[in-house]
């Protein structure tokens, strides 16, 4: 069978496009930015924290209570400047949402501005060597001391612990009651006596996770985020924050190049087209991965409009969006060849989620696919499909609350944890 060959066309995309038409130039909102950046053509993640432009969507003083139009209005007047606000994920995304929903008014007055800002970095304490897929199975304890609590147990897969200043930790503060509910949500200080961390080494030499060890760890009671034995409500309040960025996001969980950049790099290394028909297939169902999640978005983008709350949609967008990262990363280095198993690099820089991109979003430095970023971004895609959740987790979670389907037995159902730990012939 003869293949005709066919050259692969795609209309050219800026990473910051949208994906519909906002309010014209004269809209006030936007004339307010851009005056803004006039006299703020280099602003710091501070200055960008006062003015509200990190979270616009948090309530004043830290954002601008705006809707989720005005939030496009901003993030598309910033990507036309070139400006970037700060990178803190967690905190941005999931600890300051939390402290805004449970926290203390000292607790926001403390904490919230040094997040929005970036000079506080914050990390994830949830995950354990045993508690992983079933998070409130956990075992670390946390146990009143006068006006502290004392912490012994271990996390682990913590993303940026070695940079971190505060974490968002979940312990157990009552082992005879049920899983769920002896659980206790507090702020913990990374350089408190008694916590060592210890990198996770990864395939590309350098390491984003961490084992994080708790010795007698004493935290001030005036760190519990909510109500004692309420930390379980509180972890899904943090674990259904997502960033509001409603802006096209990379595809290394936010970070990263998008499948368009990718796709633009191949049509510089490939001005004549893209001969195999294998890689014309591939790059033909990334771009459309690409614009099925862009659609999930705006399915999320027109509920919020509307003043609803998401749907199954985001579940779903998360599977997509994980596998997609990884087809992006796979076919990025299988154009390029051989010298894709080259790191272009001694490894002394891995690329960290939340924290650099290595040159791979739109300040990309010259290289195109062959800049060693994108190495590092590849290695690390393979980790998408489990982090943040596994996919099979993810599936099972679309399946039983969305679909309805039937729920796996459950032998410890109505056991305390303390009871569950013996059950399974743990101590407990």
């Amino acid at each position: 069978m003869t293949v005709t060959p066919v050259t692969l066309v795609v209309t050219p995309s800026y990473s910051g496009a949208m994906d519909f038409i906002l309010p014209a130039a004269d809209d006030p909102r936007r004339a307010e930015v851009r005056a803004w950046l006039v006299d703020h053509p280099s602003p710091s993640g501070k200055e960008l924290a006062e003015a509200g432009y990190v979270a616009p969507h948090w309530p004043r003083p830290w954002g601008l209570d705006a809707d989720p139009i005005h939030q496009l209005i901003i993030d598309d007047e910033l990507t036309r400047a070139g400006v970037r606000r700060p990178v803190n994920p967690i905190g941005i995304g999931w600890a300051g949402p939390t402290l805004l929903y449970a926290g203390t008014d000292e607790q926001k007055h403390r904490y919230l501005a040094p997040i929005l800002s970036g000079e506080e970095f914050w990390c994830q304490l949830f995950s354990e060597p045993g508690s992983g897929s079933d998070l409130a199975n956990l075992g670390t304890r946390a146990v009143r001391d006068g006006d502290e609590f004392v912490v012994n147990g271990q996390k682990i897969w913590t993303s940026g612990a070695q940079y971190a200043t505060y974490g968002i930790l979940i312990a157990r503060t009552d082992p005879d009651v049920p899983k769920h509910k002896g659980v206790s949500y507090f702020v913990c200080p990374m350089d408190a006596p008694g916590i060592e961390i210890r990198p996770i080494t990864e395939m590309t030499g350098g390491h984003t996770f961490n084992e994080v060890f708790f010795t007698d760890v004493r935290i001030p009671a005036e760190n519990l985020v909510g109500d004692l034995n309420d930390g379980w409500r509180l972890a899904k309040v943090t674990l259904g924050n997502e960033r509001v960025s409603l802006s096209t996001g990379g595809v290394l969980w936010g970070n990263g190049p998008t499948a368009l950049e990718m796709i633009d790099a191949i049509r510089e290394a490939h001005p004549q087209g893209v001969s195999d028909p294998f890689l014309r297939q591939r790059v033909a169902e990334v771009y459309i991965e690409h614009t099925l999640l862009d659609l999930i978005r705006l399915r999320t983008l027109t509920a919020a409009l509307k003043g609803e709350q998401p749907g199954p949609e985001a579940s779903i967008r998360k599977i997509l969006a994980d596998e997609h990262g990884q087809h992006v990363m796979s076919l990025a280095r299988d154009v390029i060849g051989a010298s894709g198993m080259l790191t272009g690099g001694d490894g002394s820089e891995p690329f960290v989620p939340g924290t650099d991109t290595k040159g791979l979003g739109p300040d990309k430095p010259a290289g195109g696919l062959a800049h060693p970023g994108w190495y590092d971004g590849f290695m690390f895609s393979q980790a998408l499909t489990i982090g943040g959740g596994t996919g099979d987790v993810q599936r099972n979670i679309v399946a039983e609350r969305v679909l309805g389907l039937p729920h796996d037995v459950n032998v410890t159902a109505g056991m305390s944890w303390a009871e569950s730990q013996r059950a399974a012939g743990r101590a407990s």
